[in-house]
């Protein structure tokens, strides 16, 4: 397995301050979809058919999506989509749009991490990461992606739109 280790590289480049709207977290999460199953001993709540979750700027779409709560205080400990793809968008405090889509996502909120399975792709301003699974680490934006043995990581990486002052 070849793995690639980034510091958000592809995003850097193009907008250095590009951390996740800070307000999303604490705004109301909305589900729509075509019906729900509860199960109240895992704390657990899965929506079917064409699901979509929005929180703040976060919208994420898929077939299914698990939502689970921590059974202390209520609040939300992870959100599984499964999809083909499950899709995700978000903006960042700069106003920028970081989008992607793979057949399984995994949003731990605890550690503000993000996995993404399965023909995973992550893209920003133009820049794109793609592999079979990529792990984000939202706050500190640091980027693992791999590849499978079939395939390799690629990386696309926009010039700099900036003019040199003259």
């Amino acid at each position: 397995m070849k793995l690639l280790h980034l510091s958000l590289l592809a995003f850097a480049f193009a907008a250095p301050n590009a951390l996740a709207l800070s307000s999303d977290t604490d705004q109301p999460v909305y589900i729509d979809s075509d019906s729900q199953q509860l199960d109240m001993k895992s704390n657990q709540v899965t929506f079917i058919g064409d699901v979509k979750l929005k929180q703040g700027s976060i919208s994420i779409n898929a077939d299914t999506i698990t939502v689970t709560r921590n059974p202390d205080d209520g609040s939300i400990k992870q959100i599984k989509a499964l999809g083909a793809p499950a899709s995700f968008s978000q903006l960042t405090d700069d106003g920028k749009t970081l989008s992607g889509e793979a057949e399984k996502l995994n949003y731990q909120l605890s550690s503000d991490e993000l996995l993404m399975t399965g023909e995973a792709t992550l893209s920003q301003d133009g820049n794109v990461i793609k592999g079979s699974s990529i792990q984000y680490q939202i706050k500190s934006q640091k980027l693992v992606a791999d590849s499978n043995q079939d395939e390799r990581v690629t990386t696309v990486l926009q010039p700099s739109t900036q003019q040199p002052n003259k």
